[in-house]
């Protein structure tokens, strides 16, 4: 690509991703870290599906969730981090500009949807402890396919927008994104147009999907904890407290780790990058432990399952 002012974005074939600056000598490291973090993730989150969708003692409306909740942390992940291994132990670290673009686009696609489907989980918590007797009425099958579906549906809308606006800018004074993957606001960094809507849309997408999740969070949980102190019995308030600190466990790793990288000063990309590397890798190796470690259901199934092998041996 030519340096000259009036180049833009439609000559650009592709972007240099630079990845994580560290000595030579520890790519490999840094490329063994990743496949070991990255197995595990799909491991925990491919076992945890297996065992959703096998179990018929888990046909309910919060393992449909958590069922779609690893999908999503499983594609999210699978998103970015083959190519950026890739690029780990490859001199060129180049990225086609389709294959930049498709990643934004799924990688947004799918945090997006993640924040929606944590909150209507947070709503079936809700419901199953403040209205038990409605349960089945609130939570029927195609009410949990309808807020699946609005899910990605707003992840979509959301993700075609951030695309528009941030591949529609010129790029003639680099290529180069100082990142492992392509991420909207790097991206922003090397482009000589002004970049005032792109960030007025960012940030108007940012408090859209923030804002709605988290309240719908916060005031299920609110309800849901002036319920449970209503209960008489410490075994009662325990076993309530139970199905939804899990749940709590995920949505607080999910925000604090996103909350971290874009709280970042700009003027320290290694450690956002690093930061990135604990909610793209960490949050979706940890989310299926979580989920296993806390909760009796899915914990009873894996025994099941592991007592069927050592049968079949």
């Amino acid at each position: 690509m030519g340096d000259e002012g009036g180049d833009n974005h439609s000559e650009v074939t592709d972007f240099i991703l630079v990845g994580i600056r560290v000595r030579p000598e520890l790519h490999s490291l840094l490329f063994l870290l990743f496949l070991i973090i990255y197995g595990m993730v799909l491991l925990g989150n491919l076992c945890m599906i297996g065992i959703i969708v096998t179990d018929p003692r888990l046909n309910t409306p919060m393992y449909f969730f958590l069922g779609n909740l690893s999908v999503i942390d499983l594609s999210y992940s699978t998103v970015i981090v083959p190519k950026a291994m890739a690029n780990i132990l490859s001199q060129k670290k180049t990225i086609s500009f389709a294959g930049c673009v498709t990643q934004l686009f799924l990688y947004a696609l799918f945090m997006v949807t993640e924040a929606f489907v944590l909150a209507a989980m947070a709503y079936d918590r809700f419901i199953a402890i403040c209205n038990p007797l409605l349960y089945s009425v609130r939570m029927s099958r195609s009410i949990c396919i309808q807020l699946v579906t609005g899910s990605y549906l707003c992840g979509w809308v959301s993700s075609i927008l951030q695309i528009s606006v941030t591949f529609s800018m010129s790029f003639c004074a680099s290529r180069v994104i100082d990142h492992f993957y392509c991420d909207s606001n790097p991206i922003e960094k090397i482009s000589c147009s002004n970049t005032f809507i792109n960030k007025m849309v960012s940030f108007s997408l940012a408090v859209l999907i923030i804002l709605p999740t988290i309240i719908v969070i916060v005031v299920s949980y609110m309800y849901i904890v002036s319920t449970v102190l209503k209960i008489p019995s410490t075994e009662g308030r325990k076993k309530a407290f139970s199905t939804c600190s899990s749940h709590l466990g995920v949505v607080s790793l999910l925000y604090g780790t996103v909350s971290f990288v874009y709280l970042t000063p700009p003027n320290n990309p290694e450690l956002r990058k690093v930061a990135s590397v604990c909610y793209i890798l960490f949050t979706p190796m940890l989310n299926p432990l979580i989920y296993s470690l806390r909760n009796k259901d899915v914990k009873d199934a894996m025994r099941k399952v592991l007592w069927k092998k050592k049968l079949s041996l």
